[in-house]
């Protein structure tokens, strides 16, 4: 750093070191400070001026030769209260402003305290660059955490981005630093610039900064409070008084540098987005939309989950006040907002928060706790108090400002497993010996109870894909706390058997059945999301095996099977209408296709299920319990259907769903159902509406009195190719016809005499002319 007029040997040490930016309490040289005997002495430091004056009184400051450092010594009542310098430049331009080194320290210890406690919710509040007014002057109050630093200064337009002229103090013990600069405005650009102890200068970002510079430029944005004005009051009511468990949850997953562009190619902005996207989801009937990480990023390929500032919306949609209209415009429509949010790891980037006073601050020292070699980012040290009150304060920053309501957790595995993705002797083990990250898992859990209480109907839903226990149950209880969490096996298992030919998949059956062994254990969202659209996986249509019709129908099949299935429904942009190629970051959906009719068939079929899951309480309200859900039969591989009821709190809605996975029509296809009336097709993936071949029930069918898969009553079905059929219980009659024979009670059988039982039996429940067919014969084409 040029120490502009100093000659170091002849400088007394402190002048020396404020001019050679290295000191470590600049208070105890610059501003005024009386002598005790009735004088006082001014010093300020201004590398950029050619004279100084006090303004009040004129007083001239003399230049301390070899420097640029102004002294003036005095009686002390000649310079009183907080002055303002005048000062000249070489172009004999004259700048008036307050001396920043005359005023105290500004944070609250209790503040500070609890930040090093790691218990201060709202950290974001004092941390970062708040406007203030102190002793009747207005400007900006900075402060950051660098307990390493040996100097740390803010820089930015105001003193030529030059770490000299605003060194800030430190507030002994927790390594918080603080600086007051009156009559900054906002917009005004500012970084922290910081020295470590063996002297490398670097600039870095403000980690609680609200704004930033749209990339791939880095610095923040001075920011007043907001002035939006909110109109959400009723929804939020609504949401904390809301069970959420039993209502239909359909989110929409979207990436809004990709979603929509502008007629240049170029992003929209959040207001433009809010209004386009309400209405694309009212008219399918999505209930929520689940943002890919909007916190400010550099880089566009990371999708937003290479997160820098964990306080600002992205500028590449607009501002902070965008933003919030984007949610409240959502709200006001009736659409909940969740935010996928990044706490697993961050970005190298040397301006943000790696290493960030010298040190490994934010993350592990050692790589094999503080490396994602994956993604080749940094992990978070969740035992550092400071640390995991940054993370907390984020979370609630996004619930509290900009009312969001709900979070996504990304890769929560890699967060609770300390041998995530590495090999023997890559990883530190616990100190019970286990590849548990107990630090993580209790910041988890404070995560998950401190945002259910402060923010009462909100959401936090983990992308957990392990077999730890207990991800979405209460803390009290044992686990971590979170609302819900991703089915990453059914999502696999689902799209492993989907991608097989139809005339092999009566070997995999088990795929589509082994969910329910555990559907109930956790509170699961079903999720087709943007991970299974990219990198060469393909898109949901091209997943799908056969020509291009099978290719559409066994779609519409995935789908229907999937909004009947239990729990919370999730599908990625594009996925909507049948995007054939996949995911691009960098372009948006292909929105042409709407222009063709197997395409629109494909977003009207989502439209339908949406409205059908969330007016029929069967298909929404027992979605995280077994009584919700009954097999009619599992078992019938050997054509591969499926068939299932679905039920309702009361018990008095009833749903049958029967799925057909070939390609062959099954007529007079015959199902056990529980209780005599009218069923009416509700849903039929087949209809000539979505390009179907159109086999169907004409409306619905009328169950008869025959008993059937130990039921008392049954229905017989055109079951279609490769499609589902949703069925509900429209009407019953006043007397229940007394069924052709009584079931009879027989004991339980063995899981082997059962086996044996079906292997000896004709398929149950075929009823059609094709149950005796070898699947081998069936023409899958």
């Amino acid at each position: 750093m040029p120490i502009g007029h100093a000659k170091s040997s002849t400088l007394p040490e402190p002048i020396l070191k404020i001019a050679e930016a290295r000191h470590h309490d600049p208070f105890s040289v610059l501003g005024r400070h009386d002598k005790g005997d009735g004088s006082a002495v001014v010093r300020v430091f201004l590398p950029r001026a050619e004279r100084v004056r006090i303004n009040e009184g004129g007083i001239e400051l003399s230049r301390i030769e070899g420097s640029d450092m102004f002294v003036w010594e005095g009686p002390a009542e000649q310079v009183k209260g907080n002055y303002r310098i005048n000062w000249y430049d070489k172009q004999g331009n004259v700048h008036t402003q307050y001396d920043p080194y005359l005023f105290p320290a500004q944070l609250g210890d209790f503040d500070l305290h609890l930040f090093g406690e790691g218990r201060h919710w709202h950290a974001y509040r004092f941390l970062g660059a708040h406007e203030r007014t102190v002793e009747g002057v207005a400007g900006f109050l900075f402060s950051v955490w660098a307990p390493s630093a040996s100097r740390v200064s803010v820089v930015g337009e105001f003193n030529g981005w030059d770490g000299r002229v605003n060194p800030m103090r430190v507030r002994s013990g927790s390594g918080v630093w603080e600086l007051f600069i009156p009559e900054l405005e906002a917009g005004t650009l500012y970084k922290f610039e910081v020295r470590d102890q063996g002297g490398n200068v670097t600039v870095k970002i403000d980690p609680y900064g609200n704004a930033f510079q749209e990339r791939p430029e880095t610095a923040c944005i001075l920011q007043t409070p907001t002035r939006y004005q909110w109109t959400d009051d009723d929804w939020l009511r609504r949401r904390a008084e809301s069970n959420w468990q039993q209502s239909a949850m359909s989110i929409y997953e979207v990436h809004l540098g990709s979603w929509r562009r502008d007629a240049d190619g170029g992003f929209l902005g959040y207001r433009d987005l809010a209004e386009q996207l309400a209405e694309h989801c009212l008219d399918l009937g999505f209930t929520h939309v689940e943002l890919l990480p909007i916190t400010e990023h550099p880089l566009d390929a990371s999708w937003g989950y290479q997160t820098t500032g964990y306080f600002a919306p992205s500028a590449r949609f607009g501002t902070p006040d965008d933003f919030r209209y984007f949610v409240d415009h959502m709200h006001s429509r009736g659409i909940g907002v969740l935010l996928d949010w990044v706490p697993a790891h961050f970005p190298r980037d040397t301006t943000a928060l790696a290493r960030y006073d010298g040190t490994a601050l934010y993350e592990h020292a050692d790589p094999r706790q503080g490396e994602h070699r994956d993604w080749g980012t940094l992990i978070f040290n969740y035992g550092r108090h400071e640390v995991k009150n940054f993370l907390l304060s984020s979370a609630l920053y996004w619930l509290s400002e900009f009312h969001i309501d709900g979070l996504r957790v990304d890769a929560v595995a890699s967060m609770i497993y300390l041998d995530y993705s590495r090999e023997d002797g890559e990883w530190i083990p616990n100190k019970y010996g286990g590849n548990e990250n107990l630090d993580a898992v209790d910041f988890l859990r404070q995560l998950n109870t401190v945002t259910h209480e402060q923010h009462p109907g909100s959401l936090m839903i983990a992308e957990e894909s392990t077999a730890w226990p207990q991800v979405s149950r209460p803390t009290y209880l044992g686990g971590l706390g979170f609302s819900m969490k991703w089915n990453m096996g059914w999502m696999h298992d689902t799209l492993a058997y989907m991608e097989k030919d139809p005339i092999y998949r009566h070997y995999h059956h088990d795929l589509l059945t082994f969910g329910l062994l555990y559907a109930f254990t956790e509170n699961f969202v079903l999720p087709f999301s943007h991970d299974e659209v990219v990198h060469g996986k393909q898109s949901m249509l091209d997943k799908m095996p056969g020509d291009a019709w099978q290719k559409f129908a066994s779609l519409r099949l995935l789908y229907t099977f999937m909004f009947s299935y239990p729990g919370k429904k999730l599908l990625f942009q594009g996925c909507e209408f049948a995007q054939g190629q996949e995911w691009n970051f960098d372009a948006e959906a292909d929105w042409y296709l709407l222009e063709r009719e197997q395409h629109l068939g494909i977003k009207q079929v989502v439209a339908d299920l949406n409205r059908v899951y969330k007016e029929l309480p069967a298909l929404h309200e027992i979605d995280f319990d077994s009584a919700g859900f009954e097999w009619i039969d599992c078992h019938d591989s050997s054509q591969s259907v499926l068939s299932y009821l679905r039920k309702s709190k009361d018990g008095k809605n009833t749903v049958a769903c029967a799925f057909n996975f070939t390609p062959v029509p099954r007529d007079n296809y015959r199902i056990g159902v529980p209780k005599a009336g009218f069923y009416r097709e509700a849903i039929n993936s087949d209809a000539g509406l979505y390009g179907g071949s159109n086999v169907g029930n004409r409306g619905g069918v009328e169950a008869e009195p025959i008993e059937w898969m130990g039921r008392p009553y049954s229905i017989p079905m055109a079951l279609p190719p490769l499609a589902g059929v949703i069925m509900v219980l429209e009407s019953e009659p006043e007397s229940e016809p007394e069924p052709e024979s009584e079931p009879k009670s027989e004991p339980a059988l063995t899981d082997e005499q059962t086996a044996k039982s079906k292997a000896a039996a004709e398929p149950v429940g075929s009823g059609s002319a094709d149950a005796g067919e070898s699947p081998e014969t069936v023409d899958a084409g």
